[in-house]
């Protein structure tokens, strides 16, 4: 167990159904398996991240295989880089699909891991932690994690936004580090149907600091949905939901839709002599 108190950052022990430190701060699991660990002083909302509905659209969508392609790469170079990892981090692990994907590409009968999830939505982390009975998730900002320092060997980030800072302070000296983020052409599709003049996605420079970049990328696909409510789950899962009218959507889900896919995909390595702050 390496979570730590979020408000006194001490050592959070078993309680009963809880987690508490020696400063008396307890904290409860949910009945799904979950533990909140976002005190309220820290949160922006009442109840921050993604809500019900876009949970929901995205493991329909995620359930039916569209991205299995890129969590299946994922995997194999979670194998080729830290395959002897024993504590495991999803950093915006949203409903687990990734989580758990990683775990079994990663679980052997002579590894004993331990697979944390970490998302700043309780909606996400419900479903989650229902489906996912082995893997420990928890509510928590990226950006101020309630881990012990140097506690994980790999960790994964997918879109999530974080700083590298702390992500260094989590991650074991010559820890591994794979990031999915948007390339190029992801989504353009999508893009030409929004804005008259579209944009390329601009990839900027990826290097973070305290840490060594040994490879990168490009994952690159084409989507093709029929008509149908798949197209609807999709639309509802990227960040341009908001930018279409109900009536187009449904009108899109008469039609089908074909769409880019192109993920920027790293593997960094921890610095050796990066002493945690």
């Amino acid at each position: 167990m390496n979570y730590i108190c979020p408000l006194c950052r001490s050592q959070l022990f078993n309680a009963d159904r809880s987690l508490a430190c020696a400063s008396g701060h307890r904290f409860d699991f949910a009945k799904e398996g979950y533990i909140n660990l976002l005190p309220v002083n820290k949160k922006k909302s009442k109840d921050p991240g993604d809500n019900k509905e876009m949970m929901l659209a995205r493991r329909s969508f995620l359930d039916a295989g569209h991205y299995e392609f890129l969590s299946q790469r994922v995997g194999e170079l979670a194998q080729e880089f830290a395959k002897d990892s024993t504590q495991v981090l999803d950093l915006g692990c949203g409903e687990g699909y990734y989580t758990q994907r990683l775990q079994q590409a990663l679980l052997s009968d002579d590894n004993e891991m331990s697979v944390y999830g970490l998302d700043i939505s309780r909606a996400a982390l419900r479903y989650a932690a229902k489906r996912y009975r082995d893997i420990r998730f928890s509510v928590a900002s990226s950006y101020d994690m309630p881990f012990a320092d140097a506690s994980f060997d790999l960790m994964l980030r997918i879109y999530a936004p974080s700083k590298a800072a702390e992500m260094a302070r989590v991650l074991k000296p010559g820890a591994t580090l794979i990031t999915v983020s948007p390339g190029k052409t992801h989504h353009y599709a999508l893009k030409q149907m929004i804005y008259d003049e579209p944009r390329f996605h601009e990839v900027k420079d990826t290097a973070l600091e305290g840490f060594e970049k040994v490879h990168q990328e490009n994952l690159t696909s084409v989507l093709c949905l029929p008509p149908g409510d798949m197209v609807l789950h999709f639309l509802e899962m990227t960040p341009y939901a908001w930018k279409f009218a109900s009536t187009e959507k449904q009108q899109l889900a008469k039609t089908g839709l074909e769409c880019e896919l192109d993920f920027f995909v790293e593997v960094h390595r921890k610095n050796h002599d990066l002493a945690a702050s």
